[in-house]
């Protein structure tokens, strides 16, 4: 079930995405060249399981710790988080902070799991 969105939380998304490039679980999926896979969701969210080989910086800390996490600021990186908002709005953040290849996940974590990929639970 879709959370339904304030309207003024739409409008912003919608203007980060005019400024951004998303990307799609296929295209994720069949990319060879090597990139940073960031889970910005909750903490709660992140121990109910998360994408393989996805590191946790949730969208509360990014602008904090991204440098620290990923100093290169060349270095591609895709973002997701539940359903592709948040992680709209961290992309246009850390874009914004000079990372010139930086993705959001369109339909996130949500659209991975309706598709029945694999997902990894932190133990």
């Amino acid at each position: 079930m879709t959370a339904q969105h304030a309207p003024g939380f739409i409008a912003l998304v919608n203007q980060a995405k005019a400024e951004i490039n998303e990307i799609s679980i296929t295209e994720l999926q069949q990319h060879n060249q090597p990139f940073v896979l960031l889970d910005i969701r909750e903490d709660h969210e992140w121990a109910k399981g998360h994408l393989p080989e996805a590191m946790h910086l949730g969208k509360g800390i990014i602008e904090r710790d991204i440098e620290q996490t990923v100093p290169d600021k060349k270095q591609k990186i895709v973002l997701y988080c539940g359903g592709g908002y948040r992680s709209a709005l961290s992309a246009q953040t850390l874009k914004n902070m000079g990372y010139q290849q930086v993705f959001s996940l369109a339909g996130g974590y949500r659209q991975w799991t309706e598709q029945g990929l694999t997902v990894e639970v932190p133990v």
